[in-house]
């Protein structure tokens, strides 16, 4: 019987996601991509000390590994990695976040620090499951960092657990806590071969119940545009405004390529960035499709548009260069047959029934499935990510931390 202490794992979710750990798209010069995200790394280092873990290691990078070593007679099973990234996304603040647990009593949840801001019962079908429970909410004015800080205390609570269990059989685990994930580059640094685990697991997911094996193919598109900037009183057959032209590129995208107008498993091409003055401008697109094929036919109607816009605007230089981000986890899946069905089984013996899904975006583990590490995704239990409008279910996160239980014991027992 496994009972998992719900008030210590929410106390841990809760402390950390008080700790700003926010990253910060567009940095070169500097890996992580903020300082505040070393200083968690130092925290997280002495915590896994505390958890009596053993080759507890926090690089320069702020990657941060630990060990726990195999249970008795399960020293010759496979090493599973149990990964999770601590940084928060970078549009939405993740300063000064204050954490509240409500206990949900139905209807909508208005956030105190904003009220504008609510988590309405019509768009969160989800909550309905959750009346009489706690729920935690940012309190209006950031978002709450469940992801994925929900996943890194649902893995820590997991640990201590097995600590306090030594009965409970479990291959040797690895684990993993990583920065800049939400900026594309959590794996920019990590050493597969160092961390010597066959098959790894991200808690990094949503919904509760949920087995990740699909993510999106994701390439990064940039369009600079160089125009001509003359004085605006003598610019009468002279000038070429970059902005007008990057306005015109990302108007001239059709609606139905947005990735406010796709579902399931449609492909989108969106603009995440525009800077720029009369002279020169920039276009930062995210290309994105579950299949390499839909991924060049998204490219090649950036390119026909950008083409276009070169005779549209005579003299005008338009650049488009595209950089390849990861590839559906899928396509590395299969060199490690048992990773996704040991985790759909885990999550039924929790008690919950699995749903195996594709991922309308990335994690590390699509990354480290290409570089050689078979690492599916599991839900950790936040929803909305990325918002003001973020929460979690104390209860669903109790079931992550389980399921991560079985999954451990299942490795262990099959041979």
């Amino acid at each position: 019987m496994i009972e998992i202490d719900a008030e210590r794992l929410k106390e841990r979710f809760l402390r950390y996601a008080r700790i700003n750990t926010q990253s910060e798209d567009g940095v070169e010069d500097r890996y992580p991509s903020t300082p505040c995200q070393l200083e968690f790394a130092a925290l997280l280092e002495r915590d896994l000390r505390d958890l009596g873990l053993e080759e507890v290691r926090r690089d320069e990078h702020g990657y941060v590994t630990a060990t726990l070593p195999a249970s008795p007679g399960c020293e010759d099973r496979p090493v599973v990695g149990l990964l999770a990234h601590y940084d928060t996304y970078f549009g939405t603040s993740g300063d000064g976040v204050r954490p509240i647990v409500h206990v949900y009593d139905g209807g909508d949840i208005v956030l105190p620090d904003d009220p504008e801001v609510k988590i309405t019962a019509e768009e969160n079908p989800e909550l309905a499951r959750h009346v009489g429970e706690e729920v935690i909410t940012a309190s209006g004015t950031t978002l709450l960092g469940a992801d994925d800080k929900a996943g890194l205390a649902e893995i820590l609570e997991a640990v201590a657990w097995l600590r306090e269990h030594p009965e409970h059989p479990h291959p040797k685990l690895r684990l993993g806590f990583t920065p800049d994930e939400e900026v594309g580059n959590g794996t920019k640094f990590f050493d597969v071969e160092a961390f010597g685990a066959d098959v790894a697991y991200t808690m990094d997911g949503t919904t509760l119940g949920e087995v990740e094996n699909e993510t999106f193919c994701a390439d990064l598109a940039t369009v600079a545009i160089t125009g001509r900037d003359v004085h605006p009183g003598y610019a009468k057959g002279k000038m070429i405004n970059a902005l007008r032209v990057a306005a015109r590129l990302i108007e001239s995208v059709p609606q139905g390529m947005s990735p406010e107008c796709t579902e399931d498993r449609e492909g989108y091409l969106h603009p995440v960035s525009l800077e720029g003055n009369t002279g020169d401008a920039k276009v930062v697109y995210i290309v994105r499709d579950f299949e390499v094929e839909g991924l060049q036919r998204l490219e090649r109607h950036l390119e026909r548009t950008v083409e276009a816009l070169r005779r549209e605007f005579d003299g005008v230089r338009i650049d488009l260069a595209f950089k390849e981000q990861y590839r559906n986890m899928k396509l590395y899946l299969e060199k490690e047959p048992r990773a996704v069905p040991y985790a759909i089984e885990a999550v039924r013996a929790a008690g919950i029934e699995p749903k195996l899904t594709a991922i309308r975006g990335g994690t590390d583990g699509a990354r480290l499935s290409a570089m050689g590490l078979p690492t599916p995704n599991i839900f950790a239990g936040g929803i909305n990510f990325h918002s003001k409008f973020e929460w979690v279910a104390v209860s669903t996160m109790v079931k992550a931390t389980e399921t991560i239980l079985h999954l451990v014991r299942l490795w262990a027992e099959r041979r």
